[in-house]
């Protein structure tokens, strides 16, 4: 069925355009408005846009509001072109429906429905008073975008992004198990970004042994809340001395282990949360339940090959990298011809490497 119903060829390039510019604002969200969705707004009168606005922070003015509050007076009879259906109602702000009614705007044209059945039935409402609303301009670009939020609507487990650097020879580590920096500063940088906008950032216990690592946010996005930090680490092996233990009653940290592990209660006294699961989907059901709907995890390459063999894995994250590892080394895949890949969504380049973003068919 057609989206746009009637709407001519020249007024859906027009709609796809002003989504493109509503999608574009929402990204300045970035970090910010979990567990709610990035949503942009774009007010459009006479061909010209009168009005933006973004959800800037949870709990704050959703961007309808805050377009619609930029063209003022010319909003009456404008077009209003929005990432996600308006709510349609009351929770930490007053539901964006009546605003656009309030406002006067004739048409609004939504990417994608809202499946939130609390803030659902916008369309209806807006229908009682004469309004129209198109959804599915540029739905595609929409949907990737608040990926995460959608997926915790319709799933028991998070969200799982998996990020992977890897070498020429597309591994992880050398042949003795020996991990080092492959990916560039930019990558690096990049890699901080991604992990502003995840509700925690995961690695086994591999790597907290060889890297000691912090798992925290270190770049210009500074979020909203400080992402968890979470260790797969069946066999009990996180040392209570790391940086991860030792700041644990600073930044949430979750240790995900096997039942009847003898360092639990330690690590519980030491401000640890334990987590307790039999195998790789009850750790992530039970990370869900603790309120993280978007994982990103780094590694290393025991626990990529687990996610992935369970089919756990939404989006894989690569960085292609020049730097050679040397015969042996370790690879979490053997080739992406592998993996059970549904498409590429995007393919950037971050000085020396190439990051490759796909959609992954998962369980």
């Amino acid at each position: 069925m057609d989206p746009w119903g009637s709407v001519s060829a020249s007024s859906r390039d027009r709609d796809a355009e002003h989504m493109r510019r509503a999608i574009e604002l929402a990204r300045k969200g970035w970090g910010q408005t979990a567990p709610n969705p990035m949503v942009g707004a774009v007010v459009v009168r006479d061909g010209v846009v009168v009005g933006e606005g973004y959800h800037e922070k949870f709990g704050e003015e959703h961007a309808e509001a805050r377009a619609l509050a930029a063209a003022g007076e010319n909003a009456r009879g404008a077009t209003l072109y929005v990432t996600l259906e308006p709510c349609n109602h009351y929770g930490k702000t007053p539901p964006c429906t009546r605003a656009i009614i309030a406002a006067g705007v004739k048409r609004v044209v939504a990417a994608i429905a809202d499946p939130n059945p609390v803030a659902a039935g916008g369309r209806d409402f807006l229908a009682l008073y004469g309004v129209d609303l198109d959804i599915g301009a540029e739905a595609e670009s929409a949907a990737e975008l608040n990926a995460p939020f959608l997926h915790a609507l319709r799933s028991d487990r998070p969200f799982i992004t998996l990020k992977l650097a890897l070498s020429a020879e597309g591994a992880v580590a050398d042949a003795a198990g020996k991990q080092k920096w492959l990916s560039g500063a930019e990558s690096r940088a990049e890699v901080h970004r991604l992990r502003a906008g995840a509700d925690a950032i995961a690695v086994g216990a591999g790597t907290v042994v060889s890297d000691d690592p912090e798992l925290t946010v270190r770049g210009q996005v500074v979020p909203r809340l400080l992402p968890a930090r979470v260790v797969f680490d069946r066999k009990g092996r996180i040392p209570l001395s790391s940086k991860l233990v030792r700041t644990a009653r600073d930044i949430p940290t979750i240790v995900v282990t096997a039942k009847g592990s003898s360092q639990a209660s330690r690590l519980r006294q030491l401000g640890v949360t334990v987590i307790e699961a039999a195998d790789t989907r009850g750790a992530v059901e039970s990370l869900y339940r603790a309120g993280i709907q978007h994982l990103f995890v780094e590694g290393g390459a025991s626990l990529a090959r687990d996610l992935l063999g369970a089919g756990l894995v939404d989006r894989l994250v690569i960085f292609q990298t020049n730097v050679p590892l040397g015969p042996g080394a370790v690879k979490p895949f053997e080739t992406l011809a592998d993996l059970d890949i549904e498409r590429v969504v995007s393919e950037s380049r971050f000085g020396d490497d190439v990051m490759t973003v796909y959609a992954l068919k998962s369980k």
